[in-house]
């Protein structure tokens, strides 16, 4: 009698086919509405023919509320290896046609598996999530495969980048674990990330909002800085993703992906000499001074939409990745406040995290001050920047274009705070305070007398003698003063000779920064 088992690779054959097969009426409904699959979001975000697929046949065990006719090879996350622009990298995928995307005691362990791999081998772990939250079915076992999903996310930072990109509605635990991650890239109107969703807030507060006004993708780039990239759909998530890895090392042992650079000036270098006004009260557009300076022009924003008065982001210069803090002039005259003091300290805690010089351009008039700033916590949050900047050992090289003026000026890579170059412009101002308020403070009694001519005779002798770039470059704090034409070759320079900078910390578990 003939045998009617299946040939055995053609089971495998089968059993694959299942796995990664979605309900027709599912599949349908996701492309109307725009949104890809997760195996095809991997496919489309990877090197072609490079997922290798990990635990495609894993299946919870639960049996409380039905559970038990409800098992599906994969249990709602795809996860495996691949790679990117050629560079390895581990990822998982919520599978939201399971059960919402929930999370249970096997999707925690497939996720967990990935992010060990991708420690223990040194490369970046990218999650693609749409999930909306906890398996209830399955009680604690599911807050304690988040718990394990934290615990390895705070183990790795600083060691891989951890990237998340948001497709969907992410609620409660989905929200932790990219908050923890180096940088979060959101779908503008369809991502969503909260806490507890509209319903549960309008039960609890009595008040009625949006999946978008509660927590979408605008509000997270936008207001509370949670999120550092907006995507305008799913293709251009894909390309935000493949962009910021290419400035990123696999790991905190490497060094940043290089480029050939012709090592000549970027398009406009020479109108540096003139773009910034001589009236310090005019606004200047700072990204047209950092497009003059880098490689090809080109920079790459990171929270371009949050604290858009102080400039994060990646550049190259002659070929190395270089993390820039810029304040921005035209917004709020570049002043430093809450938002723009965390966003600035979270970045250059990644760069120094990732071997990544860190170049400042400093054009502040200091810290904002006021009643709403001072209960926020400006004196705490301000802080962290500080903390940042004395913490960082990478190289640290500053240009002051403008203003540099009070506590501002020491933050902000200052000498005292580390800063291994520091030059400035012809145009720096460097003071306690600007002339105006100096004056009005040191010779208020003469003014009320004499006037506004006498006033404005104070202050020109103020700037002319102490807001100079030239008292502090000879008292050490500048060591240079230069044309603006001249800060490419200068900074080129001297990140060559520095680029292998080394030093010791003292023997510590870790410091206590400000929160």
């Amino acid at each position: 009698m003939e045998s009617t088992k299946m040939d055995p690779n053609q089971e495998l054959i089968e059993r694959r086919k299942k796995a990664a097969t979605v309900k027709a009426e599912q599949e349908q409904k996701r492309h109307e509405n725009g949104l890809l699959l997760a195996r095809e979001r991997i496919e489309k975000l990877v090197d072609p023919g490079t997922f290798i697929e990990i635990d495609r046949y894993a299946m919870h065990e639960c049996s409380n509320f039905g559970m038990e006719e409800k098992r599906v090879m994969g249990d709602g996350v795809v996860t495996g290896q691949a790679r990117i622009d050629g560079r390895p990298v581990y990822l998982f995928a919520h599978d939201p046609t399971y059960l919402g995307g929930a999370l249970g005691k096997v999707f925690a362990r497939k996720v967990c598996k990935i992010m060990d791999l991708a420690k223990q081998a040194g490369c970046p772990v990218i999650g693609l999530n749409e999930s909306g939250g906890a398996r209830i079915q399955e009680g604690v076992q599911s807050l304690a495969g988040y718990a394990d999903i934290f615990y390895r996310n705070v183990n790795a930072s600083g060691v891989i980048p951890q990237i998340s990109v948001i497709y969907g509605p992410c609620a409660g635990g989905a929200v932790y674990s990219p908050a923890v991650t180096d940088f979060t890239i959101m779908v503008r109107k369809q991502s969503y990330m909260f806490i507890t969703g509209p319903e549960i807030v309008k039960t609890v507060t009595g008040e009625e909002v949006s999946f978008e006004q509660l927590g979408g993708a605008s509000v997270h780039n936008e207001k509370s800085g949670v999120a550092q990239f907006l995507a305008e759909d799913e293709e251009d998530s894909f390309w935000l993703l493949r962009n910021l890895l290419s400035y990123l090392p696999a790991n905190n042992l490497e060094t940043a992906p290089e480029e050939d650079d012709p090592n000549e000036d970027p398009p406009g270098a020479a109108e540096l000499n003139t773009l910034v006004p001589t009236d310090p009260s005019k606004p200047y557009d700072m990204l047209e001074v950092i497009k003059r300076i880098f490689d090809h022009g080109r920079f790459f924003q990171v929270s371009e939409l949050f604290a858009r008065n102080l400039i994060t982001g990646f550049a190259r210069l002659g070929g190395k990745v270089v993390g820039i803090v810029a304040n921005q002039p035209k917004i709020l005259a570049g002043v430093l406040d809450i938002d723009a003091s965390v966003k600035g300290a979270r970045f250059v805690r990644f760069c120094d995290a990732f071997n990544i010089p860190i170049i400042t351009f400093v054009d502040v008039p200091g810290y904002l001050p006021g009643k709403n700033q001072e209960h926020m916590g400006i004196i705490r949050h301000g802080a962290k920047l500080l903390y940042a900047y004395c913490e960082a050992t990478v190289p640290k090289l500053t240009v002051i274009t403008r203003k540099a003026y009070g506590g501002a000026f020491d933050v902000l890579g200052s000498k005292n705070v580390g800063g291994d170059l520091n030059l400035a412009w012809p145009s720096a101002e460097i003071a306690v305070i600007g002339a105006d308020g100096a004056v009005n403070i040191l010779y208020k009694r003469e003014i009320a007398q004499g006037g506004k001519e006498l006033a404005k005779k104070f202050i020109d002798d103020y700037r002319e003698q102490f807001a100079t770039p030239y008292l502090s470059a000879e008292l050490g704090y500048i060591d240079d003063v230069i044309l603006p034409s001249e800060t490419r070759k200068m900074l080129l320079e001297f990140l060559l000779v520095q680029q292998n900078k080394r030093m010791e910390r003292p023997a510590r578990k870790h410091g206590n920064i400000p929160l």
